[in-house]
């Protein structure tokens, strides 16, 4: 089998799936906490739902502990095995080693960071609540639509959180590939993109190129290696000299 034709390292769609569900939970939640205090009372004076966001984020955050950790262990054990996989190409004593590669520290760093984002969530709720109801003291914005927009707040904090869920998932599973492939000799990789109307030009014009570790690309404003920018279904393929 050409394994450099298959998508080895690709994230897998279940561990995305996963971490969207959990954290939808938490865009549901901010949706209920909105509608107890009612849009016209948070319309009138939003230092309230912003105070309760606030506590809301602090109070998530060994629960986010808890859906990361669970999260990158997944994503951890599924590249041991996909490195595994890849003894074809790099040789069985290699992979092996390269599988069993001490990933501790990048997944403590990796977890730090999400649940820094995880966190973000009622934040970034809270900040929007407060620049609706600024609008509506100085732009005089009708009373209705500003009185939706505070009720989409649970809506556009999905939307957040899918994205979270989705680039996230995908980062992580990139990370532990690079981490264990610089870790054992690598200086970069194929990148290998999907060729359909999904795919971003910018991301299909990639596909086959070779990029080092260190430099990793800018594509359409955005700075990362495959698979590590938000809506990337792009993965790496790791080489070795």
């Amino acid at each position: 089998m050409d394994y450099d034709n298959q998508a080895v390292f690709q994230a897998r769609k279940s561990q995305a799936g996963e971490y969207e569900r959990m954290l939808r939970k938490i865009a549901r939640n901010i949706g209920d906490l909105t509608k107890t205090m009612g849009a016209d009372a948070v319309i009138n004076n939003p230092e309230p739902l912003q105070d309760a966001l606030s506590k809301y984020a602090e109070a998530i955050e060994p629960w986010a502990n808890v859906v990361s950790g669970r999260m990158l262990k997944s994503a951890n054990r599924i590249n041991s095995r996909q490195w595994k996989s890849y003894a074809q190409v790099i040789g069985r004593e290699l992979a092996h080693e390269i599988a069993n590669t001490d990933t501790g520290a990048a997944i403590r760093d990796l977890q730090q960071y999400q649940v820094l984002l995880i966190k973000s969530l009622p934040i970034e709720a809270a900040q929007r609540v407060q620049r609706i109801a600024t609008e509506a003291l100085s732009n005089g914005n009708r009373y209705d639509a500003l009185r939706q927009e505070i009720l989409r707040t649970s809506e556009v904090t999905e939307s957040r959180a899918t994205l979270i869920a989705r680039t996230e998932s995908s980062r992580c599973a990139a990370t532990l590939t690079q981490v264990r492939a610089q870790m054992n000799g690598s200086s970069g990789y194929t990148w290998r993109a999907h060729r359909d109307k999904r795919t971003r030009r910018s991301h299909r014009e990639m596909n086959g190129r070779f990029v080092a570790w260190d430099e990793p690309p800018t594509l359409d404003n955005l700075t990362g290696h495959a698979g590590c920018v938000p809506n990337c279904r792009c993965f790496t393929m790791p080489v070795f000299d």
